[in-house]
């Protein structure tokens, strides 16, 4: 099993997205790249932590690649708006790739680079270390009630 963690806009329809690939075996939203270790989406929303909204992806790498899931990534938002999303704006809306490893660096770089050049060099999403993940704990809380 392996971990993607991506920023795509608000995680609500990234992460039913991303459920419904073959490979993927657990999704989680979350907050990754801000300042605290903790945080929700108040303070998100207020754009002063820094945080990106994100889908975690739990995957097994023997059904689906790494990078599989960038290019999918790619597909489903909009790389060439700066922190937006269709009629989200905010710094938490920002396209970003957080990567756990060099190797995974390394496989966004390439992906980011390839679309890059199909969109005209117009591509602003960042890609960056993780750091400072949280899960959205309004959203495991609903879950939570009801199961």
């Amino acid at each position: 099993m392996k971990i993607a963690i991506l920023g795509l806009g608000c995680f609500w329809g990234p992460e039913i997205k991303f459920s419904k690939l073959e490979g993927i075996i657990k999704t989680e939203v979350g907050y990754c790249g801000g300042n605290n270790k903790e945080t929700n989406y108040k303070e998100v929303c207020t754009g002063k932590t820094n945080h990106a909204e994100v889908v975690k992806l739990d995957y097994d790498p023997k059904i689906i690649s790494y990078e599989k899931i960038l290019e999918f990534f790619f597909e489903i938002h909009d790389p060439t708006t700066l922190n937006s999303q269709g009629p989200d704006f905010g710094t938490q809306y920002r396209s970003e790739i957080f990567y756990l490893d060099e190797n995974q660096k390394i496989i966004a770089e390439k992906i980011k680079k390839k679309i890059n050049d199909k969109l005209s060099g117009n591509v602003v999403t960042n890609i960056s270390i993780v750091k400072n993940y949280c899960p959205a704990e309004e959203y495991h809380q609903k879950y939570l009630e009801k199961k």
